[in-house]
């Protein structure tokens, strides 16, 4: 089979769009990048439509030369405070007391998910993903499948992640006005999920954080099916604003310097850098250090992990995960952060979220700020079967197919 696939990550900081083409059920090529700065957003949120157009239609286009072919539609992703999640449970009756077990069916699996989707949620949002955790059939519990299991009593875990309407509207209306169709929205760290993370660290038990410019999400991951995704709304953002207000510069100037020279972990300087801050408004230059930087950066972030570690504990009662803790997005890069990580939430294992390697003539999507981009096509194309095309035109129009992502966990959509 053979399709293109479209991820677009629409960010706080900048808007990443990566072009993959489907060869076969195994293999995907990407054939083309796009990275620009974004605009009309604010913490996650679409706060002024008409320029986060204009910068999705930039991105897009810039992507569409790179690859050479053309968008017609595309797979977003959002985040942020517009997410809730909670967990459920689902109850459906295979056979009747007087009736002798049967054996369960697809059917019976889709009742259970139906009963446990009948939670009151507020008018103004909607579901967005319901997915199985495991099932109990007839009292014995920890079942990832009960297809052709016999019982008469069919149970389910699920973790439900629900979505303001009006944020998923807001999104809608700024790709469609773009020129492009829109074929599903996924939460953010669901599918960075698919492209960073691996089998045995999502059964051992993992937690994914997502370090974004507005917002920090966090999806964790037990026995390979989430138990917990919160977001907490603060990002790197914060960090350019501590630089900004301390050496009294712009914010563009505080962010270029804390991209080129920024550290957030003291021990991890080997030579003390010097570091020229811009001087504002006729104001020579004024020289500092790297240590001093990081003295500024260091707080800031090792709070976001402090948060980050706190509401995990609020929202969950594990405690002990044997899996990693990966960390994606732009705020992945900065050095000092994994270290940092491993300090404040205690363990080694700690490792940044690289997408794995994919085939096609681009490379530049193996960093953490495309996790996002690249796990959008990666689980769309595990959503669907894609039909043989005589051209590249994107789009998802083939049959749908059940989506397991490498026999862990199924989405219901």
């Amino acid at each position: 089979m053979t399709d293109v696939i479209v991820g677009l990550d629409i960010g706080t900081s900048n808007i990443r769009v990566a072009i993959g083409e489907i060869i076969d059920e195994n293999t995907v090529d990407i054939l083309g990048l796009a990275k620009c700065p974004s605009a009309g957003l604010r913490n996650g949120s679409i706060v002024n439509i008409e320029a986060a157009i204009a910068a999705i239609k930039e991105t897009v286009e810039q992507a569409e030369q790179n690859a050479g072919c053309e968008v017609l539609s595309c797979v977003t992703a959002i985040g942020g405070a517009q997410i809730e999640s909670y967990n459920s449970k689902g109850l459906a009756a295979v056979s009747n007391k007087n009736q002798p077990s049967r054996e369960i069916n697809e059917a019976d699996k889709e009742r259970a998910l139906e009963a446990a989707r009948a939670t009151l949620i507020p008018l103004d949002r909607e579901f967005l993903h319901v997915i199985p955790r495991d099932y109990t059939v007839d009292g014995v519990s920890g079942i990832k499948d009960p297809i052709h299991m016999l019982g008469v009593r069919l149970e389910t875990d699920v973790h439900i992640v629900t979505a303001s309407k009006t944020a998923i509207q807001n999104v809608c209306s700024c790709v469609q006005r773009a020129g492009y169709g829109l074929d599903k929205v996924w939460l953010k760290t669901l599918a960075q999920v698919q492209s960073v993370a691996h089998e045995d660290e999502l059964e051992m038990g993992s937690i994914l954080i997502d370090l974004g410019a507005g917002t920090t999400d966090a999806l964790v991951i037990v026995d390979g099916a989430p138990v917990c995704s919160l977001s907490i709304p603060v990002g790197g953002n914060l960090v350019t604003n501590d630089i900004s207000i301390v050496k009294g510069i712009p914010i563009p100037a505080a962010e270029k310097i804390k991209i080129e020279s920024g550290c957030c972990f003291l021990p991890s300087i080997q030579k003390n850098q010097e570091v020229i801050i811009p001087g504002v408004g006729g104001r020579p230059n004024e020289l500092s250090s790297q240590v001093e930087l990081c003295e500024i950066i260091q707080p800031r972030v090792e709070e976001i992990f402090r948060m980050v570690r706190d509401e995990i504990v609020h929202k969950t009662d594990l405690q002990r995960l044997s899996g990693n803790i990966i960390l994606t997005g732009g705020g992945a890069e900065m050095q000092g952060i994994v270290e940092l990580a491993q300090t404040v939430f205690g363990t080694t294992a700690v490792r940044l979220g690289i997408p794995e390697s994919l085939g096609g003539v681009e490379s530049d999507y193996r960093m953490p700020e495309y996790a996002t981009a690249i796990g959008l096509i990666q689980a769309q194309k595990n959503q669907y079967k894609v039909p043989d095309r005589s051209s590249r035109k994107t789009g998802s129009k083939g049959n749908n197919k059940e989506n397991f992502f490498t026999k862990i966990f199924k989405q219901l959509f």
